[in-house]
């Protein structure tokens, strides 16, 4: 059995069948519950076959993409000085993402490491994506609740093609209320589709090397257009 066998640490070989039964078993139990990040975690590695590919070549095809895949940088408590970002001036990536971790209550941590994707590279291109999540709410001006969530998944699912984005945008809002929808489809929606067609691709930026940036010129600069506003 040529290729069954830990590509890396916490890689778990699974045939097409195995990857077929893990994403309707996810698929299922994320539907029920979004906010089971683990299921989400894997149902985005057991349907991304075709989109990581995608996203690898996008990022290879670019200076800073490429430099990204070449020295796999993390996004993690660990690689992270706080006390620096926390230092930067308002309207900065560095100080708007800590800002962002600190009002939401979530830590770069807790992004799950991948287990089913066949493949070392686009192992750490879902990585990748994963860790820069948070950086897309942040440039995105988008809470975590549930409806800046599914702004996000719009945003994300035009971008990276991932199936489980598409999946999140499309069922995430039907736990939403009547005037959250009626917002969501009028206004934020049509802004994330916008956003996400006109913006280049979101892995080929080197946010570590961006904390100084202003966050309205990083977005100026990728093609977000000013996020509207988001009823609580």
């Amino acid at each position: 059995m040529g290729g069954w066998h830990q590509l890396y640490p916490g890689h778990i070989p699974t045939s097409p069948l195995q990857k077929a039964l893990l994403a309707a078993g996810s698929a299922v139990m994320a539907l029920c519950d979004p906010y089971r990040h683990d299921m989400v975690a894997v149902l985005g590695e057991t349907t991304g076959c075709l989109a990581l590919p995608n996203l690898r070549d996008k990022m290879k095809n670019h200076p800073e993409g490429y430099r990204i895949l070449q020295e796999r940088p993390r996004i993690r408590l660990s690689t992270l000085d706080m006390a620096r970002l926390q230092g930067l001036p308002d309207g900065s990536l560095g100080r708007e993402y800590v800002r962002f971790l600190e009002d939401n209550k979530v830590s770069p941590d807790t992004r799950m490491p991948p287990k089913f994707v066949d493949d070392e590279e686009l192992a750490y291109v879902i990585q990748r994506y994963r860790e820069v999540h948070d950086l897309m709410h942040t440039l995105l001006g988008m809470p975590t609740n549930m409806l800046g969530e599914v702004v996000v998944k719009w945003f994300e699912a035009i971008q990276t093609g991932l199936p489980m984005c598409v999946l999140g945008a499309a069922f995430g809002p039907v736990r939403l209320s009547t005037r959250k929808l009626q917002v969501l489809a009028t206004e934020l929606v049509p802004w994330a589709i916008r956003s996400g067609l006109n913006s280049s691709c979101v892995l080929n930026i080197y946010y570590e090397q961006r904390w100084e940036q202003p966050v309205e010129s990083l977005r100026e600069e990728l093609g977000i257009f000013p996020p509207p506003a988001v009823p609580v």
